[in-house]
């Protein structure tokens, strides 16, 4: 349908917020998708904008608030990359149980899309790299890509932990973690990568709207004002590539949701309680650095 046509379809049914792909659904008359279900799920929507994205952990986070002063000392940058490298790699293990989950072949196949990138897969597209450590196009698809052990993404932190005189063996493992960071971890794997497909699905949702927030964006200009002040030169492709991916991810977000929406019995209640317990599981990761920062001051 052509899009004038689309919008005249949304207005004169009063559903102009829905994205594109629920509009066509809608006036496709595909299964599943109604003009009075389409109304619910704005009330829904409505809902998880106050009920949902208005957490702390997105409207305000303390810790990468301060980060982006880029007034750290190198304590406090060594600290932030440990607990950030634990986290990295026990990200695999909620994303590799996520995958093991899945309701479905299309959604195994893009949980597996999102493992095989981190650990190394790039990947294949015809855009061209637009960071400076040539780590790969943040479109595209792993399939057809090429696998490389310096394309993964723990990889691209060890790079960056070395520059700061921290070896192998000072990152990644759990017990390199504080409490808090152990909690978001084993939050990530109960909620993100759980047998429930409604609870991943709240938990996905609430992460990539926390990953959108902004948050990557402080990390980089934390990490800038510091190399300035400092005259280091510590590589910031890691945080940069996910910064990219984040903005794309967005719309697909809303996309994801809208689907699940029409095509389950939803649970509101359900999605919105869990999707603030992976919130808290998020706060309680930065709250767990903000805390420890403030101790590295107050011990200088």
């Amino acid at each position: 349908m052509p899009d004038k046509l689309l919008a005249d379809f949304a207005q004169r049914h009063q559903i102009e917020t829905l994205t594109a792909p629920s509009l066509i659904a809608l006036s496709e008359g595909q299964k599943g998708y109604s003009i009075e279900k389409a109304r619910r799920f704005l009330r829904f929507q409505n809902r998880i904008d106050r009920e949902l994205l208005q957490h702390r952990i997105i409207t305000g986070n303390a810790y990468t608030a301060w980060f982006e002063q880029g007034e750290q000392s190198l304590a406090q940058i060594k600290a932030f990359v440990i607990q950030f490298s634990v986290f990295s790699n026990q990200f695999l293990i909620a994303q590799l149980n996520k995958m093991i989950h899945a309701d479905t072949l299309e959604s195994m196949r893009a949980s597996k899309e999102i493992l095989a990138n981190e650990i190394g897969v790039r990947f294949k597209s015809n855009a061209s790299c637009q960071d400076d450590e040539n780590l790969g196009s943040t479109e595209g698809s792993i399939e057809g890509g090429v696998f490389h052990f310096g394309a993964g993404h723990f990889e691209w932190l060890y790079h960056l932990a070395k520059k700061l005189g921290l070896s192998f063996a000072d990152i990644g493992q759990p017990r390199h973690g504080t409490d808090a960071t152990l909690f978001f971890c084993n939050e990530l794997i109960r909620l993100y990568g759980g047998e429930d497909y409604q609870v991943s699905q709240a938990a996905s949702y609430a992460v990539e709207n926390w990953a959108a927030a902004g948050f990557w964006k402080q990390l980089i200009e934390g990490f800038r004002r510091f190399n300035e002040k400092n005259g280091t030169h510590l590589p910031l492709g890691f945080f940069v590539w996910h910064d990219q991916l984040e903005s794309q991810h967005a719309a697909h977000t809303q996309e994801e949701l809208e689907e699940l929406y029409f095509t389950l019995d939803l649970d509101e209640d359900g999605f919105i309680r869990y999707g603030n317990e992976m919130l808290d599981g998020v706060a309680a990761f930065w709250d767990g650095l903000d805390a420890q920062r403030r101790e590295l001051t107050a011990g200088r």
